[in-house]
């Protein structure tokens, strides 16, 4: 888990608002709000993201994007112990024979 915003949400949607509704350039506006220009660089690439995945009825929602990646985590994490216990079993296998 990350660490808090340290910017209220409405903060960041009315800096992000300024960008898109102004024509202004993002470095001019992070000026004006008192705020990295990286920084709302960042929420407005977000917020451009956001407006393309909702445009499309196909995407999936944030929650089940969160569940597929710690899907494909666990899954990764249980190659890997799969590749541990048989390597495991094929080294006591031949002692079982004697």
């Amino acid at each position: 888990m990350g660490r808090p915003a340290k910017r209220p949400e409405e903060f960041r949607r009315e800096a992000v608002n300024l960008v898109k509704g102004s024509g202004r350039p993002v470095a001019e506006v992070a000026r004006s709000v008192e705020i990295a220009e990286g920084t709302l660089w960042n929420w407005a690439k977000a917020d451009r993201e956001r407006d393309a995945r909702d445009a499309d009825p196909d995407a999936l929602s944030e929650s089940e994007r969160a569940e597929s990646k710690r899907l494909r985590k666990e899954s990764a994490q249980l190659r890997i112990d799969n590749g541990i216990l048989r390597k495991a079993a094929a080294y006591f296998a031949p002692e079982t024979n004697r």
